[in-house]
């Protein structure tokens, strides 16, 4: 049986929508959309590169505490909400990645959480064989005081 692992920021939209910065499955982590909010505050108003680029440093602090980066990233998913400022993410994106070069979209959405975000970002990662993590280890798991990680009986497993 699959087992999940789970990881959280802690941030208060988890609790109230109920969903996981990100989720470990078999080989693959699948990270929740990140935005530029930062300590409950929205980070870089009206810059949507440095937004982006938060999202995805959050993103990666989220893959780091499940023991993968952003070089383990495959697919990535941005959406803004002004397609005619697509360049500004796509610097960020370019930047981030590099050469692992993920599959990508990017589409325009009306809006955001926050309308003073200008861009969300999410991700999907693969490890052969599974996303490895010493859990005694606290640099092995990112930023432990913004997120905990939870392990989750797989389905058919007992906990």
């Amino acid at each position: 049986m699959t087992r999940r692992r789970k990881v959280s920021s802690g941030g208060p939209f988890e609790e109230i929508v109920g969903y996981s910065r990100a989720v470990a499955a078999g080989d693959f982590i699948f990270v929740s959309g990140c935005t530029s909010i930062v300590d409950g505050e929205v980070a870089h108003e009206g810059d949507l590169t440095k937004q982006a680029e938060q999202a995805i440093l959050i993103a990666g602090q989220a893959l780091a505490g499940l023991g993968a980066s952003l070089a383990d990233v495959v697919q990535t998913r941005i959406y803004v909400t002004d397609i005619t400022r697509w360049r500004e993410a796509a610097e960020a994106h370019r930047l981030a990645f590099g050469d692992v070069a993920p599959a990508a979209t990017m589409v325009q959405v009306a809006a955001l959480i926050d309308p003073r975000l200008l861009v969300e970002v999410e991700v999907v990662a693969h490890r052969e064989g599974g996303p490895n993590v010493d859990l005694g280890d606290p640099d092995a798991q990112g930023r432990p005081d913004e997120f905990r990680i939870d392990d989750e009986p797989g389905v058919g497993e007992s906990t």
